[in-house]
């Protein structure tokens, strides 16, 4: 029983280069980051009550750590739920 030789894959796994999103915040002064917006928060906020990394929403550091900040006081005087919402069926 002799082992064939597979081809060896690359060194570094290929990446998919795709498009950074620019901060929404970054790119039009007029938003403003406070807890009382709660419409502008929702969108940083998944379907489980998780907060969106970084990554995915596309803002930069500083005012990621802002609606990090938001959120979490928003939560505090109960303007945006901990978790999602139970359904019962």
């Amino acid at each position: 029983m002799s082992y064939q030789n597979k081809p060896s894959r690359p060194a570094t796994p290929r990446r998919r280069f795709t498009r950074r999103k620019g901060c929404r915040f970054c790119g039009d002064k007029t938003l403003k980051i406070e807890y009382k917006e709660i419409r502008t928060l929702r969108y940083f906020i998944s379907e489980r009550g998780k907060i969106v990394p970084r990554r995915i929403s596309g803002n930069c550091a500083i005012h990621q750590r802002k609606i990090n900040e938001a959120i979490k006081r928003a939560r505090n005087i109960a303007l945006l739920p901990f978790t999602a919402g139970q359904s019962v069926d």
